[in-house]
């Protein structure tokens, strides 16, 4: 199963993500984020960041720790290239995310998203798991 595949939008960046169950969805939804970004080729997993977020339901939980996720990169300057969900329930979320350093070297960066949105997203079960589309505004 791919993890995702970036769709047409009018004015921002979206992707269709995949994944067999609810913690691999986040898992993938944030490569997306990133491999949309940035050149992801050659990233090294080299320090890791934990993120915890808590929402009111799993949509509003995958916004958020999207966005928690691209704000850890920008304050940390990292790029991150691994993920691992380490707790899920409804509203709860605990990640950790792997990659290095990007001092200074912009020139992996494709396109600056500034945030995950809420427009379009619903997490569905499908017969082959899960999916669900994301927008980001950029």
């Amino acid at each position: 199963m791919k993890k995702y595949e970036q769709i047409p939008h009018t004015a921002d960046m979206a992707a269709k993500v995949y994944g067999k169950s609810i913690s691999e969805i986040f898992e993938n939804a944030a490569f997306a984020m990133f491999d949309m970004m940035a050149d992801l080729e050659g990233v090294r997993a080299e320090e890791s960041v934990k993120i915890d977020v808590e929402a009111e339901d799993p949509e509003s939980l995958l916004v958020s720790f999207l966005n928690e996720i691209l704000y850890a990169s920008f304050i940390k300057r990292m790029l991150f290239c691994r993920f691992e969900v380490l707790s899920l329930s409804d509203n709860k979320l605990s990640l950790e995310a792997q990659g290095e350093k990007f001092e200074g070297d912009n020139s992996r960066i494709h396109s600056e998203i500034k945030a995950a949105t809420y427009h379009e997203i619903e997490i569905k079960k499908t017969n082959e798991g899960y999916e669900t589309t994301i927008v980001f505004d950029v």
